[in-house]
């Protein structure tokens, strides 16, 4: 159960994302593309950053680039061509995108571009844009507010992290002494944020580490022809395939309080609100490390996210990274006066009162009161829900592979006759829609 689950999220992530199938290998360059770099032989990158569309990185070497998980180099002046006019290098030593923009830093100069255009002024030297910041730089990658505490930009030269607050301006210096906790961290030679994860990378290796501690957890390095790019005889899950949309069935789904989607099924999870910084399957450990037997049901509320399973509710606080709040897990009993298993929980943009789906009832529990007691309870038309969501279009409560649609909690809760169900869709969740003949 677990590999198809695992499968099936992985399968919706590459769909959305746009990368391509593990099953098509990196084409060998032509014979007349002789000197043209080849990724799949082991290369170290100079740069790595996602194109302008959020969607496919940019990986960079010497005076040609790679736009994707798939496909051949090209010359980097094709995608920047006044890197040449300027510089008549080519090369990148760092680069790293926020807000839309796109920095490349070389040697002592940085150009901006937005909306495919070298943005006006530019290039200027490093230090007119980002004073204390030093030249000919190994790698950067941005760190925006929420993952890191205000959005930051990681510079790394040689031992040292140079960690620049976009807001104030100022710059903090981590280094990798032999005691600090940067210091299993490699040199780096390009450095890669990837939906909300980031990535060191030095020679054909990288290793996963958490921006604001440096901390490295996990077994690394890893090969990145196993996980970045297609190559023959690479890769480490086989033939992915994007699922069909009748196979779905989601256990729970929430919107946090910055409007970020998150899908549950099994041991993992996916963000699929914003695209355009690409998505992937993660185990819900790697989020919520406490929660390692999957969930029921998960609600967001005042700038927290309460995760249940079984009779234990978790509340983790959202910060630069959700952090487990002391002395939880709590008893459903204990925390929202309510016994039995949960099917599903949501709760409305704005409200205090998360409606909770056990069985054929509904038992409306008021978050703002002390203690947390049920303070209606009603029949539910519908039972045996999977998941449910309130947004600004109504309640989308999930049954299997289908949805239906209420105008709010009120008429869910009081229709005698159930909408008519709808199917989820590839628009959705990037999931394979139904062919014709399959109808």
């Amino acid at each position: 159960m677990e590999l198809i689950t695992r499968t099936l999220l992985l399968g919706l992530a590459l769909s959305l994302t746009n990368a391509a199938p593990a099953h098509q290998d990196e084409p060998a360059p032509k014979d007349g593309d002789a000197a043209l770099p080849d990724r799949c032989e082991g290369i170290e990158f100079d740069a790595i950053t996602l194109d302008e569309s959020g969607k496919n990185p940019f990986f960079f070497k010497d005076g040609y680039l790679w736009n994707g998980f798939y496909g051949p180099a090209k010359p980097s002046t094709m995608f920047f061509k006044e890197l040449d006019e300027h510089h008549h290098l080519g090369h990148v030593d760092a680069a790293f995108r926020m807000h839309d923009h796109i920095f490349l830093f070389l040697d002592d100069h940085v150009f901006s571009y937005y909306n495919h255009t070298l943005e006006t002024g530019y290039p200027k030297t490093i230090q007119e844009v980002f004073r204390g910041v030093p030249t000919h730089l190994d790698a950067a990658v941005e760190c925006p507010q929420g993952e890191c505490i205000t959005d930051s930009v990681l510079f790394f030269k040689g031992q040292d992290v140079y960690v620049y607050d976009i807001v104030t301006k100022t710059v903090k210096t981590k280094t990798r002494a032999r005691l600090s906790p940067w210091a299993r961290l490699p040199l780096c030679t390009s450095a890669f944020r990837w939906v909300e994860h980031y990535y060191c990378f030095h020679g054909h290796n990288f290793t996963r580490f958490n921006p604001i501690s440096g901390v490295v957890n996990g077994t690394y390095p890893k090969d990145a022809r196993n996980y970045f790019m297609n190559c023959k005889n690479f890769g480490h899950g086989g033939d992915h395939k994007a699922p069909k949309c009748s196979e779905v069935k989601l256990d729970a789904i929430t919107t946090d309080d910055r409007g970020r989607i998150y899908l549950f099924t099994g041991l993992n999870y996916m963000r699929v609100d914003n695209r355009r910084n690409g998505l992937h399957a993660f185990p819900i450990t790697r989020g919520w490390k406490e929660v390692t037997n999957g969930v029921d049901a998960v609600f967001s509320y005042t700038d927290k996210m309460y995760l249940i399973k079984d009779d234990q509710v978790y509340i983790y606080k959202t910060d630069a990274h959700y952090v487990l709040i002391e002395g939880y897990p709590k008893s459903l009993r204990e925390e929202l006066g309510i016994e039995g298993t949960v099917d599903a929980a949501f709760l409305c943009p704005n409200e205090h009162t998360v409606h909770i789906l056990q069985g054929h009832r509904i038992r409306d529990v008021d978050l703002s009161a002390t203690p947390r007691v049920i303070n209606r309870e009603i029949p539910l038309p519908l039972p045996d829900i999977d998941a449910g969501l309130c947004g600004p279009d109504g309640i989308k409560v999930f049954k299997g592979s289908q949805y239906y649609l209420y105008e709010s909690p009120m008429v869910l809760a009081t229709s005698k006759i159930a909408p008519v169900p709808q199917n989820i869709t590839s628009g959705m969740m990037g999931c394979e829609d139904q062919s014709e003949k399959e109808k």
